[in-house]
């Protein structure tokens, strides 16, 4: 089985989108959402691909921001965060 780009990260930003459907609900996920960012940051960091698996990431939070941010503005908020938040992690990362 070949592993790629999109079979590591696709998980990780599933997670975050999740947590932006359940702020859409009104649930407080600040937290949640800065734990699963730093614990794809921790899994995805010790892959000889590092940055661009980091690099998908941050673009993938950044398109599905982008594409709900006119119709579902908490959503769109809570992944533009992480968007946020992982592109500064990119950035200390090297």
């Amino acid at each position: 089985m070949k592993v790629t780009i999109v079979g590591l990260v696709t998980p990780h930003l599933l997670k975050v989108i999740d947590l932006a459907k359940q702020a859409e609900a009104g649930v407080n996920v600040d937290w949640h959402v800065r734990d699963a960012i730093a614990k794809t940051i921790e899994d995805l960091a010790h892959q000889y691909n590092a940055r661009d698996l980091l690099s998908a990431y941050a673009q993938g939070l950044e398109s599905a921001a982008r594409e709900t941010e006119r119709t579902r503005k908490v959503y769109a908020g809570v992944l533009q965060a992480a968007a946020a938040q992982a592109a500064r992690n990119l950035e200390n990362h090297d």
